[in-house]
């Protein structure tokens, strides 16, 4: 668990401004573990800070996106979720449960990174390569 002062450096770090919402949302993510809908993280926030609107925390996620601090990832069926892992990995997501897991491979990044870099994509700066690989468990 992050310490409210961890948390706060994180934030300023990042340009934002520390706040009791800014830190209630964080929080709630982190807590999660589970790479949480805006849902999930409203209902985790409200638990102790019934006070904060839905639209705050919209607010806040959209400039936590914004600032690099979370990733939003969109599963099949469109709904947004939160991962606060910024470090290279890709994503398994079962599309019977929703669940999305972490998925960590030395021998795909290095072959995506060379294929791209041997087929560049015209007229395009890739930051980033991120796999979701979409299926069920059986």
């Amino acid at each position: 668990m992050k310490t409210t002062e961890e948390i706060g450096n994180i934030l300023s770090e990042k340009g934002l401004k520390v706040t009791p919402q800014r830190i209630s949302v964080y929080k709630a993510i982190y807590n999660l573990h589970t790479h949480p809908t805006t849902e999930d993280i409203i209902e985790e926030v409200k638990k102790d800070n019934a006070y904060i609107s839905n639209a705050t925390v919209y607010n806040v996620l959209d400039s936590f996106v914004k600032k690099g601090i979370v990733e939003r990832i969109k599963t099949d069926r469109d709904k947004m979720r939160y991962d606060l892992m910024l470090e290279n990995h890709h994503h398994i997501y079962c599309s019977n449960s929703m669940e999305i897991m972490d998925f960590y491979s030395e021998d795909i990044d290095k072959f995506l990174e060379k294929y791209f870099t041997d087929n560049p994509i015209k007229n395009f700066n890739i930051k980033s390569i991120q796999l979701q690989i979409n299926g069920e468990y059986k």
